[in-house]
């Protein structure tokens, strides 16, 4: 097999969508002072505040959001939004696995008294809408499993009705009010360039009044209880023992957002990767974007469907041979593409040269 020129490789040939790219600056913080072992003490504890202080920076939350830090990772909300968040009856948007993991973990509560589940085939878009006797939305602000992103807005009366959304896999690499959410999750293991294992979310003032009444009235398991992840998260601590490197990786995340240029820098550097994807798909005779309307393309998940003659498979194991690795599609589509994360931690020169190395593939391939 013909080798890739070191002209053409990437610097760094990892794109997947999550876990994602660590910058070799975070690694190196690790071996830096130590922070001590127990996340009781201040180090883990001031570690912590950092985070929280720096994320309300970042996203310029409003001074009554508060940022709530727990453990478990999004799969751990996804069975605590049921318990904590969801008085009677909800309304979830399904446009993927993730978003659909999501619906499965409210429509099988027996405690609720119901649901509906708007739904589309994976690829497409479809939205919630205002609905009466709704006092939850769900929807996932970008599905991860395709590519596809949600128009962020509130849904239902806001006096009685929470708009909940998952950001985990966009939250860090584009621009979105905040108030236009109650409850905004994320993991930090795809644009915040750090590990899994952990979630963060900003709640609003009606988000919190929700937690706090339904913990009253309902028996919650103390992993999945969002009231206790906010009395913990006031005192910049967890549950229980989190990963200390996950934390700071993170904050070394944080940081590095805020000093080059904050938010709209880094979804900047994301649209900037991904339109280019976008645009050499749409240019190439073989090649299209997964998601048809562009408004839906997501700018940090980038999907790309081949024409039968072009193997997406065997390109992504000849790569992956060579340092580029972590291009399959997700693994329940059965597509013939390729998705390419395109968060903030990867350069743009690294995009030009992996469309340069697929494209020699393409021609090798041909021949």
């Amino acid at each position: 097999m013909a080798q890739l020129s070191h002209i053409l490789a990437p610097i760094d040939g990892r794109f997947g969508s999550g876990p994602s790219k660590v910058r070799p600056e975070q690694v190196a913080v690790l071996s830096g002072a130590p922070l001590g072992t127990s996340h009781r003490q201040q180090p883990v504890k001031q570690l912590v505040g950092n985070i929280r202080r720096g994320l309300a920076e970042l996203f310029a939350l409003p001074e009554d959001y508060e940022v709530l830090l727990g453990n478990g990772g999004a799969s751990a909300l996804w069975d605590a939004i049921p318990f904590n968040l969801v008085e009677s009856t909800a309304q979830i948007a399904v446009i993927g696995e993730f978003s659909g993991k999501a619906a499965r973990a409210v429509t099988r509560a027996p405690w609720l008294e119901g649901h509906s589940v708007v739904e589309t085939t994976p690829g497409k878009m479809i939205t919630n809408h205002d609905e009466a006797g709704i006092d939850s939305y769900l929807y996932a602000h970008n599905e991860t499993s395709t590519g596809a992103v949600s128009p962020l807005r509130r849904y239902g009366d806001a006096k009685s009705a929470l708009t909940i959304v998952d950001g985990t896999s966009i939250a860090g690499g584009v621009n979105f009010n905040p108030r236009d959410v109650d409850f905004y999750y994320f993991s930090p293991q795809k644009c915040f360039a750090a590990d899994g294992g952990l979630w963060l979310a900003f709640a609003s003032p009606a988000a919190i009044e929700r937690i706090e009444r339904l913990q009253s009235q309902r028996w919650v398991p103390d992993f999945l209880n969002l009231q206790i992840a906010l009395a913990n998260s006031r005192k910049d601590q967890t549950l229980n023992t989190p990963a200390i490197s996950t934390l700071s990786l993170l904050h070394s995340q944080v940081n590095w957002m805020l000093e080059n240029g904050g938010l709209s820098q880094m979804a900047s550097r994301s649209k900037k990767s991904s339109q280019f994807i976008y645009d050499w798909a749409i240019n190439h005779p073989l090649a299209s974007p997964f998601i048809k309307e562009e408004e839906h393309r997501s700018p940090v998940v980038t999907t790309i469907d081949f024409d039968a003659s072009v193997p997406a498979k065997e390109i992504s194991a000849s790569l992956r041979q060579q340092g580029i690795v972590d291009i399959d599609p997700y693994r329940s589509l059965g597509r013939n593409q390729l998705r390419i994360a395109t968060f903030p931690a990867i350069d743009f020169a690294d995009v030009e040269a992996l469309v340069s190395c697929i494209n020699k593939e393409i021609e090798r391939l041909a021949h």
